[in-house]
């Protein structure tokens, strides 16, 4: 009996507590317009390009460029080269690795029991520190700007942020630029200086 509780208790401790699968984080969401400037933008042919002092050739920026370019697809936006293009799509990313320290005490496991017996019981008591080292997450910021190719004017403006755990699946680039995208151009143009939050 007593090592089927000294078993049980370190089978307690020793298995993560789920919850729940783990979901990604929501997307905060910025967009900036004008009815003139959203009638200049139409419909048209819009080139998705790296933006100023942002690295083109990067694979990583890559999957980023191709995020966005296949909102504006969804959307009806047309594609063209940049010198064809009747707008272009400027496109920055930000990702950031913040760390912050764990304040979490030890943790105390304690089991206990009885047969019945005379003297039968029995006890059990465990602690561990369940703290950790430090908790890292990922910060990343979409920004796009859509400009008229013939005047540089800025026509449309949004920026997409979102915060997920380092170690999830929502923070890999494969995940999270086509989840950004989606979010900035969700009920595009969007209502212009509103932060709306997509789930």
């Amino acid at each position: 009996m007593k090592a089927r509780l000294l078993l049980a208790a370190l089978a307690l401790v020793a298995s993560p507590v789920v919850t729940g699968a783990a979901l990604a984080a929501p997307v905060e969401v910025t967009r900036f317009h004008t009815p003139e400037s959203i009638t200049t933008l139409g419909r048209g042919a819009v080139s998705v390009v790296a933006a100023p002092g942002a690295d083109g050739a990067s694979l990583e920026l890559r999957v980023w460029l191709q995020a966005v370019e296949a909102e504006l697809g969804a959307l009806k936006f047309g594609t063209a080269t940049p010198g064809a293009a009747d707008a272009v799509a400027e496109v920055r990313v930000e990702r950031e690795v913040q760390r912050t320290e764990r304040q979490r005490g030890p943790v105390s496991v304690g089991v206990g029991g009885s047969t019945g017996g005379w003297n039968s019981g029995v006890g059990l008591g465990l602690g561990f520190n369940l703290g950790g080292g430090p908790k890292a997450r990922v910060y990343t910021r979409l920004v796009v700007i859509i400009r008229s190719r013939a005047t540089g004017l800025s026509l449309w403006e949004g920026r997409a942020e979102n915060i997920e755990r380092d170690k999830s699946k929502a923070a890999s680039v494969d995940q999270a630029a086509p989840r950004l995208a989606h979010a900035l151009f969700s009920g595009f143009p969007g209502t212009s200086g509103a932060t709306i939050t997509v789930k």
